[in-house]
């Protein structure tokens, strides 16, 4: 089976987003036993090979500066993909997958399924753009302007994928009745959520070495883009409220993003150099690292339609704290506890609940790792291959 991936809207080589990290993790396992091309830029390219990705061949379209102006990779890149595969030849089953629904993904693959009518095009569509005007937008004061554009230039995207994607990758089951249509069915839109290799956690966790939790350096981790959605400039304010009950608690806050600079400040504002520590992006090892050393996950995203980044931090058994956000009523609903939105005094009650209290620590971080269990990517991988295998008449 020949799969076609097209992924082009990477602009840096640090932040990931997860619907690039679900394309990766399944292609690491399907490249031995599969046709698998990839059009992309140098970036990405470097960026699949960091991550040891193999066995696939990776097609370069473009040479892009790392941190490239949004608006260029936004608008441009579109255009020179169709471009450059407009000599592309497909045959009748192949599967071209768009891997977001961002412009430089989505629209050559709606080009290419227009003039290649027999190939099999899924759509990766992960995250709906909040409506400017609804009440938990992060997209909020001088924010707003950049919220309204990603909401106006998703709403073209949704239509076409809708009308003309013969599959539909979603990250949550509220997602999957958007995309039904008398032509396509419900089998034909696939909640993905995401995945967790759990082989190194099982490990260290069976080792007989595992630090003892009241020993751990961090009473509780984040991990996320630093990312209006992600809300991490709440997290901020939510750690002021626990460091008042506990003022030696300490957060350790993995990740990169364009909010950096804003919790940088906000963290000096409220004097919380001591209880906070930016790390920074982190992967593998060094990140499994910090997990050990932690107690908690804390997910505080105020706008999500899932988000794969605590289930990794649950598989080390760590219990989790979270807004009780729609898509999370499936996505998590056992291992955390939830938090009425967005009360941020609630969300740090629940976090010293959790610390405090060992009967419900044990009885929730249990639960958390049963569910990151069932997101083993090997398993994953296997039934989503199946899946491309019977669309494309396999």
């Amino acid at each position: 089976m020949n799969i076609h991936i097209l992924l082009n809207s990477r602009i840096d080589k640090l932040s990931m987003s997860g619907g690039e990290r679900i394309i990766m993790e399944l292609v690491r396992r399907w490249g031995r036993k599969e046709n698998i091309y990839l059009y992309t830029s140098n970036i990405e390219i470097a960026v699949w090979e960091k991550y040891g990705v193999k066995n696939i061949r990776k097609v370069k379209i473009m040479n892009v500066k790392n941190k490239q102006n949004i608006l260029l990779a936004y608008v441009c890149r579109p255009i020179l993909m169709t471009l450059s595969l407009r000599k592309l030849r497909f045959k009748k089953g192949d599967i071209l997958y768009s891997a977001s629904d961002f412009w430089p993904n989505s629209i050559p693959a709606f080009i290419i399924k227009l003039r290649n009518p027999k190939i099999k095009w899924i759509a990766g569509f992960y995250l709906f753009a909040p409506r400017p005007w609804q009440k938990d937008s992060p997209y909020k004061g001088q924010r707003w302007f950049i919220g309204l554009l990603y909401w106006l230039t998703q709403l073209p995207i949704y239509e076409i994928v809708k009308r003309y994607a013969d599959m539909v990758f979603v990250t949550s089951e509220p997602d999957v009745e958007k995309f039904v249509t008398k032509k396509r069915s419900r089998d034909k839109i696939v909640v993905i959520r995401g995945g967790v290799d759990i082989k190194p956690s099982e490990k260290y966790l069976n080792s007989g070495s595992v630090i003892p939790i009241k020993k751990r350096k961090y009473d509780a981790c984040f991990v996320g883009r630093f990312h209006p959605q992600k809300g991490v400039l709440e997290l901020v304010d939510i750690w002021k409220l626990v460091c008042e009950k506990k003022p030696e608690a300490k957060l350790a806050m993995i990740g990169v993003g364009s909010l950096e600079n804003e919790v940088k400040r906000e963290i000096k504002k409220l004097n919380l150099a001591k209880n906070i520590e930016l790390l920074g992006f982190k992967d593998g090892q060094e990140k499994y690292e910090v997990f050990k050393q932690s107690k908690i996950i804390l997910h505080p995203a105020t706008y999500d339609s899932g988000g794969m980044a605590a289930c990794e931090a649950m598989a080390w058994r760590l219990p989790g704290v979270s807004f009780d956000l729609e898509a999370l009523k499936t996505y998590y609903p056992k291992g955390m506890l939830k938090t009425p939105c967005c009360d941020l005094k609630k969300f740090a009650e629940n976090i010293t609940r959790l610390l405090d209290d060992d009967r419900l620590y044990e009885k929730t971080s249990r639960e958390a790792i049963e569910w990151a269990r069932a997101w083993d990517w090997n398993e994953k991988a296997k039934r989503v291959l199946n899946t491309l295998r019977s669309l494309a008449g396999q």
